[in-house]
């Protein structure tokens, strides 16, 4: 599917770059699930989080850095989360950095929603330890993404469990600040 690649010509684009070096660009999504979601990606073609060696952690380190930096200097004050889905439905490996208010129009699904909020998405954090400790990304399995993105709805800031996606937005606002 082309759409997949989407990321290629994305990425190259100057109106979508936040930041833009030798070795990695961040670029806002051009469909965000939040106030603030920028995407950090390599120019190195590494075609996801399933291809990533310990060879490659100088790089991850970095583009856990620089997001950080992005999101203290973008974010406003608000609190964000540093991650990799664990089976991107989008070609060439990228993290994203997302505000946590989740506040969006293009947050429209279960899917969308699971994730970011279920053990589909990867912390950067893990990916990074992984790395150095066993030299590759211990991922969940097919099966146990499936079940993740397929999960009840739940909040992620308290024990709510709403019907679905409209009641979920709605609640989600309560925990604006």
């Amino acid at each position: 599917m082309a759409w997949t690649y989407g990321l290629l010509d994305a990425m190259k684009d100057p109106r979508l770059q936040i930041h833009n070096d030798y070795d990695i660009v961040i670029i806002k999504d051009c469909y965000p699930k939040a106030e603030v979601h920028f995407l950090v990606l390599p120019w190195k073609n590494i075609p996801s989080i399933k291809d990533l060696t310990g060879s490659h952690l100088p790089l991850l380190k970095k583009m856990d850095l620089k997001g950080r930096e992005i999101a203290r200097e973008k974010g406003g004050g608000r609190k964000f989360k540093f991650g990799y889905h664990a089976e991107p439905s989008m070609k060439r490996l990228h993290m994203h950095v997302i505000s946590d208010d989740f506040n969006s129009v293009s947050l429209k699904t279960k899917k969308h929603w699971n994730s970011y909020t279920t053990g589909f998405f990867i912390p950067s954090e893990k990916v990074i330890k992984d790395l150095e400790s066993i030299g590759r990304v211990n991922l969940p399995s097919t099966s146990q993404c499936s079940l993740n993105l397929k999960t009840p709805l739940k909040c992620h800031k308290c024990s709510y469990l709403p019907g679905n996606m409209p009641a979920l937005k709605l609640h989600l606002a309560k925990h604006v600040e």
